[in-house]
């Protein structure tokens, strides 16, 4: 098992607001970014030619290119963007030649064990194919990937890269219109609009933290414009003063104490031509903060969440692994637009940190989940259900958004290994705290098992001991150990006080003895007792 750990919090911020703008403006706007799109794609076409042979002179006269057609500052922010969509692809490269060695490997291992043989995980078997026809479909398929890893790997060992600005799936849709509703010129509208530049990274010293893109303590939000469309301008030295005003109003406090020390603020304006609106989304970097020790953050407790496909179930641990009050479980749908799916995990999230504040503990325990490796064909065979239920769960974006929504709730965020929580959550606390008035799910008792590994417990629970002081009516005494379980009949931990209201402190020595648990007329005090040898003649 791996060790629990807290998650460090994050590393930057942005936040967002509206721009209302007018005709006027929009037009502007949307010139500026079309030409700045052009530039960067022009300059992402050199990058992508430069391949391996990148350097810094290239990326010197990469940005002197650019500084005759637009300014100086344009012309630090569009290579600077190439090369983190270069980058960016590169390493989507890498993580697709891991998932084909994979896949290679998991085919290999199939194709080699015979018809039907089942797994054996002790020794590290994996199940054979069912049929001949499924043998033979894996393995032309087998070849397939093979070829396909080495067009991969001949494509990084040289450096090429596949990029599309706007996006490779607006791009397809392109062919399927129909399918998706649009036509021709609604399509347009998300091309141009997805091919916009109108972004720029902040300078510290500089007013207001940003040159290229700047708005003021005011709200007043103004744009330096290019070379070529210093014709637009309506503000002094080539810049272009909008009407909108800007009032972020999530982090607000925040951004007006970066921007007002003149500390850099990064900006992006983008169209969305869906609802015809106008957007400028403010980022910077936070200093990192000091992760709280796992033992100060777990001291009070901890909430533990075990993550479901439509809901999340939590529930309140204390300091001892006890499970305190009642199971609470926190529903969202992931169905509809991306936006009403985010709004959904949000919502949920605001109500799971909502309840933690109300249990006053200082940590969240969630598991360690990642489905990147296992939502393949070969992992789960034919269950095409439960891959589709896997591809949709959205696990990197509930953990980055409960890792950052807590950290603004001074909550600390624990993971812990997946590892059986829900087998043995189920084996160990769903039946024995499931009540005629509650009805205790599997995902709450997975919760319980989830919060006693992040506490550091062991996920199985002792049982009272039996009505009667003897086992031979109702069974052993640690009823949920199995035959099989090591150690288990061996005695307890010797604890102070009387056991029963008859026996005085210090007594019972012999709790473990099974001789005289299990025979009657036996003294079980303080006797000394010992077993005589064998006869010889034996």
């Amino acid at each position: 098992m791996a060790a629990s750990f807290v998650v460090p919090g994050p590393a930057g911020v942005a936040v967002r607001d509206r721009l209302r703008l007018s005709q006027q403006d929009a037009a502007v706007l949307c010139e500026v970014g079309l030409f700045l799109g052009s530039l960067a794609s022009g300059d992402l076409a050199v990058r992508c030619r430069q391949g391996l042979g990148h350097d810094a002179g290239s990326w010197a006269q990469r940005k002197r290119e650019l500084t005759g057609c637009a300014s100086a500052r344009w012309a630090g922010s569009i290579p600077k963007a190439t090369h983190d969509q270069w980058a960016l692809a590169r390493r989507g490269q890498l993580a697709e030649m891991a998932w084909l060695r994979g896949q290679i490997a998991s085919i290999q291992a199939r194709l080699a064990r015979p018809l039907g043989a089942r797994a054996n995980k002790r020794e590290g078997l994996v199940r054979g194919y069912g049929s001949r026809a499924e043998w033979h479909a894996k393995s032309r398929r087998l070849h397939a990937l093979k070829a396909w890893l080495a067009a991969v790997e001949a494509r990084w060992a040289a450096g090429r890269v596949h990029v599309v600005r706007g996006g490779k799936r607006l791009a397809h849709l392109r062919h399927h219109l129909e399918q998706a509703g649009l036509d021709g010129r609604q399509w347009r509208e998300r091309w141009r609009a997805a091919r916009m530049f109108l972004s720029a990274d902040g300078e510290s010293g500089k007013p207001f933290g940003n040159e290229t893109i700047r708005i003021t303590d005011t709200g007043q939000l103004s744009i330096k414009l290019p070379a070529a469309l210093a014709h637009l301008a309506n503000a002094p030295r080539g810049r272009y003063l909008l009407d909108a005003r800007v009032g972020f109003k999530h982090r607000g406090q925040e951004w007006l104490d970066r921007i007002t020390a003149n500390r850099a603020v990064a900006y992006r304006i983008h169209h969305d031509p869906l609802r015809g609106r106008w957007y400028v989304t403010a980022s910077w970097q936070r200093a990192a903060a000091p992760v709280l020790p796992l033992e100060a953050a777990l001291a009070r407790g901890v909430v533990a969440v075990d993550m479901n496909d439509d809901h999340l179930a939590a529930w309140h641990l204390d300091a001892h692994g006890n499970p305190v009050g009642e199971p609470h479980r926190f529903f969202y749908g992931l169905t509809g637009s991306t936006a009403h799916r985010d709004a959904q995990i949000r919502h949920a999230l605001i109500r799971l940190l909502h309840y933690a504040q109300r249990c006053h503990v200082a940590a969240i325990a969630i598991e360690d989940l990642d489905f990147t490796d296992n939502t393949s064909r070969e992992k789960h065979g034919r269950n095409k259900r439960f891959r589709r239920l896997i591809s949709r769960f959205p696990t990197a974006r509930l953990k980055a958004r409960l890792v950052s929504m807590a950290a603004e709730q001074n909550l600390a965020v624990v993971a812990v290994d997946p590892a059986y929580t829900s087998r043995w959550g189920a084996q160990h606390w769903q039946q024995p705290l499931t009540t005629p008035t509650r009805q205790v799910s599997r995902h709450d008792a997975a919760s319980i098992a989830i919060g006693r590994r992040a506490l550091g417990h062991p996920i199985r629970r002792r049982t009272a001991p039996p009505r009667n002081d003897q086992s031979d009516r109702y069974g052993h005494r640690t009823v949920q150990a199995r035959p099989d379980a090591p150690r288990r009949e061996e005695p307890r931990p010797r604890l102070r006080g009387p056991r029963t209201r008859c026996v005085p402190p210090g007594s019972g020595a012999k709790a473990g003895d099974q001789r005289a648990q299990h025979r009657s007329e036996h003294a079980t005090e303080q006797h000394s007792w010992q077993q005589d040898s064998l006869p010889l003649s034996y």
